[in-house]
């Protein structure tokens, strides 16, 4: 059997990971020039940054890929004992995700803080309820959209009353093995003891654990290569690029829906025509240098507020990266986002993060990612009508898990599938 891969970004470089281990013949195409999709990092000025996620939990499947691959001395832990921040009402407020934190933040009122305890007596989502409505069932008004809401949607772009349950958030608490009270789980979380993964990241970014993972597989991995078409073939299918076809009789394709769409289009129109209702979210990420000294992991900003970013991460404090904070615009909150100059976006960035820490900070780079994230909006009712042909398979972060652990086991499991 012959496995072919379209896509190196970090599930693709998994999924060609966890098939040689299962001494499955496997090749893989890559468009960019380098590999890690998503997960690449840069050196600006001497400062690393990361273009996509800034940390990795290190769970057991991490940390075994870790020494896997000989980057053991390159990993670093990052500070997880420094708070996480909500941008309301024209201030810097912790977001309670401790018992300490919840009884002394002022992000919430007395009696905002008691309706949380109200959640055990709520019932389960309900059929096409929204995000910000469950949030707002559960928890109350101010927990929901001060923060509950903004520390869910914030990383996608998509305003939780776009977001259905469903497709959303339901899946993250499915995934958890949550199904039931949320606050029950949580407390039952914290008698147990049970440790949470450190954060971590790597000397030189986390690009270094794609990077590794490229040459650890590079005999089987061609970058600059794009697939520009699947066609089905004898009983398998035909990846053509420029240089020629590889015919394999397993297909994986990891690319964003949009692109995944082109590619499968003479295999199953119909196909084609659901990955394309997916929607995504551009986003801006530009990186500051500043000398502010608060402690704290980052800020989150809910819509509320007057502000056209939606977060800021503090790489300078909780991950000891030389004066880099990263800042991040959508156009959900600044709707020019897409056609502005990188000189706009920067000076958007600094003007906001000076007014929410009070420091002055200097665009040192900007990224765009576009398409950028998954909506996980209403779009995602395209999941109802996803067939696959039968040895063509997806591997990527809207069909399952968007974080980078949850990539890398969905490549494991898919790549234990194709190996029986």
């Amino acid at each position: 059997m012959r496995v072919g891969v379209v896509g190196a970004g970090i599930s693709g470089l998994s999924l060609v990971h966890a098939l040689a281990d299962r001494d499955v013949d496997v090749v893989a195409f890559e468009a960019r020039d380098e590999p890690g999709g998503i997960m690449r990092s840069r050196r600006i000025d001497g400062r690393v940054v990361e273009l996509g996620p800034q940390r990795l939990r290190l769970t057991p499947s991490i940390e075994s890929m870790v020494d896997e691959l000989g980057l053991r001395d390159q990993l670093q832990r990052g500070d997880d004992d420094q708070p996480l921040y909500i941008y309301y009402d024209g201030k810097l407020r912790v977001v309670p995700l401790s018992v300490r934190e919840a009884l002394t933040t002022d992000l919430l009122s007395p009696l905002g803080k008691l309706r949380i305890l109200k959640e055990p007596l709520t019932d389960s989502a309900r059929p096409n309820e929204t995000v910000d409505e469950f949030l707002v069932r559960k928890f109350g008004r101010q927990a929901a959209r001060r923060y509950m809401g903004p520390l869910y949607s914030g990383l996608y772009g998509t305003d939780p009353q776009d977001m259905l349950v469903e497709y959303s958030l339901g899946r993250a608490l499915e995934n958890a093995g949550i199904d039931g009270s949320i606050l029950a789980a949580i407390v039952r979380r914290v008698l147990s003891d049970r440790e949470t993964p450190p954060i971590c990241t790597f000397e030189n970014g986390l690009g270094e654990l794609s990077e590794r993972l490229y040459e650890e597989h590079a005999d089987a991995v061609s970058l600059e290569t794009p697939v520009t078409e699947i066609r089905a073939a004898d009983g398998g299918y035909e990846l053509l690029t420029d240089d020629g076809r590889e015919v394999v009789d397993e297909v994986v394709v990891t690319t964003p829906a949009g692109t995944s769409a082109d590619l499968l289009e003479p295999v199953d129109s119909e196909l084609a025509a659901t990955l394309e209702r997916f929607n995504y979210n551009p986003i801006g990420v530009v990186f500051l240098e500043s000398s502010f000294d608060g402690e704290g992991i980052g800020s989150l900003v809910p819509s509320t507020e007057d502000v056209p970013i939606s977060g800021l991460t503090w790489n300078a404090s909780f991950l000891d990266r030389d004066g880099v904070f990263t800042c991040y615009i959508d156009p959900g909150r600044y709707p020019a986002m897409p056609d502005s100059s990188d000189e706009e976006l920067g000076s958007v960035a600094a003007q906001a993060f000076e007014r929410i820490t009070g420091a002055p900070a200097t665009p040192i780079h900007v990224h765009r990612w576009n398409p950028g994230m998954p909506a996980y909006d209403r779009s995602w009712t395209a999941m109802d009508d996803l067939e696959l042909p039968s040895s063509v398979h997806l591997c990527s972060n809207y069909v399952g898990r968007p974080g980078i652990p949850g990539r890398i086991r969905n490549a494991t499991r898919l790549a234990e599938e194709i190996a029986k």
